[in-house]
C-alpha cells in the first residue's frame, strides 16, 4: 500500500487514481503526516464490504467450518456423482 501527502494527491490525483483503478492499488492519504484516508477501487471495496458480510454470517461460518471438516476428512462427491445428482434434480423438476 502506498502512502501520499493530501497535497501529493491532489497535484497527482488523475495518475494517483488510475493506479487504483488499473492496478488495484490502496493508497493511503495523510495530513500533517496522520493516515485521513484510503482510496481503493469500486471493485476492491465491494470484495471488502463482501467478505464481511460473509464472516458476519453465523450459519455460513459453519456451513463453511464443516465443509473444510468434509475436505479434511475426505468426505467428498466426485464430479460424476455430482453431475448425476444435477440430472436427477432436473429430471424430477
Amino acid at each position: 500500500m502506498t502512502t501520499i501527502s493530501l497535497a501529493a494527491a491532489k497535484a497527482h490525483l488523475s495518475d494517483v487514481v488510475s493506479r487504483v483503478s488499473k492496478q488495484h492499488e490502496r493508497v493511503t492519504v495523510t495530513v500533517h503526516g496522520q493516515p485521513s484516508a484510503v482510496l481503493l477501487s469500486p471493485h476492491d471495496l465491494a470484495t471488502l464490504e463482501e467478505t464481511i458480510a460473509v464472516l458476519g454470517d453465523r450459519d455460513l461460518m459453519r456451513q463453511l467450518a464443516e465443509a473444510e471438516g468434509d475436505l479434511a476428512s475426505d468426505r467428498v462427491e466426485t464430479r460424476k456423482e455430482l453431475e448425476a445428482a444435477m440430472r436427477s434434480r432436473r429430471d424430477s423438476a
